[in-house]
């Protein structure tokens, strides 16, 4: 048995520790099928040293939460393990500018899809007022450049005062109502081939899809063909070599398929929902260590 290691949450950190083990338990499962043994390691203890990691022929950042809250050291971490020249994938390099939703910024310049976006600073009531009158909308939604799982994500309608703010650089968007009634969708990629894709909704009266917010996962056979074209779409423009990317997306009224992120760093996998249970990913894995 060939043995990775995953990089797992911050042990001081405990607003994780009730959810992580499993997600580790599914990710091991899957692995097994194709050989293949996992070793957890937290990513803080090798921020400015990565020899520990030296001895697994392949390091997989798939479980860092949290490093959105600590993104200096996680820049930091990123550097170390690029210098360290680690098998780490996706790369450090990838892993360094997908946390930061900037990247969306440079699809868009690339022609991908995505919704209308004010890019600010440090958001003030000023710019909420602003951009609902540049938009037209009566919602809207401000989140976080360097966030994860909707953290600190508000939305907001017109009239509503500017509470709890993001703190730095944070983006500006119309609220998409087909969120409530289209859902979110998720194309899920290992090695560059699509392996299963997820519709996920919010629970009624809430917009954030995540688990901890109600949101309810459901398996699709096929990708819907608009989504599908978006996805192959902005994997081209993204000309990374990835292992694993989940490109998640939603429909505007229009039915035009908008991208919402690009997730290539710590992605749920939604492996329960995957026909083959996580062998595709495995095979991808096993592929890399020839």
């Amino acid at each position: 048995m060939t043995e990775v290691a995953v990089l797992t949450p911050d042990p001081s950190d405990p607003s994780y520790a009730g959810q992580w083990p499993g997600v580790l338990e599914r990710l091991g499962e899957a692995l097994s099928l194709a050989g293949i043994t996992v070793a957890p390691t937290p990513w803080t203890e090798h921020v400015v040293d990565a020899s520990a990691l030296r001895r697994f022929s392949l390091v997989l950042p798939l479980i860092v939460w949290g490093y959105h809250r600590d993104h200096d050291r996680w820049m930091q971490a990123c550097a170390t393990w690029a210098d360290a020249g680690l098998t780490m994938l996706n790369p450090p390099s990838v892993l360094g500018w997908n946390s930061d939703k900037s990247y969306l910024r440079r699809l868009a310049d690339k022609g991908i899809a995505m919704p209308a976006t004010v890019w600010i600073d440090s958001p003030t009531q000023a710019d909420v007022d602003a951009a609902f009158d540049r938009f037209g909308a009566d919602l809207l939604v401000v989140k976080p450049r360097i966030s994860g799982g909707a953290w600190k994500t508000l939305r907001l309608s017109r009239g509503d005062r500017l509470t709890d703010a993001p703190q730095g650089p944070a983006m500006i968007q119309p609220y998409l109502p087909t969120i409530e009634t289209e859902g979110e969708t998720s194309l899920l990629f290992f090695g560059g081939k699509l392996s299963h894709v997820v519709n996920k909704r919010p629970v009624p009266g809430e917009f954030r899809v995540q688990v901890q917010y109600g949101g309810g996962y459901t398996a699709l056979p096929e990708p819907p063909a608009g989504a599908l074209v978006l996805a192959k779409a902005t994997l081209a423009a993204l000309g990374e070599d990835l292992l694993y990317a989940r490109i998640d997306m939603a429909p505007d009224a229009d039915g035009r398929w908008l991208l919402m992120e690009a997730e290539l760093i710590e992605p749920d996998f939604y492996l329960g929902s995957a026909p083959d249970k996580g062998l595709a990913f495995a095979e991808a894995v096993r592929s890399r260590l020839a």
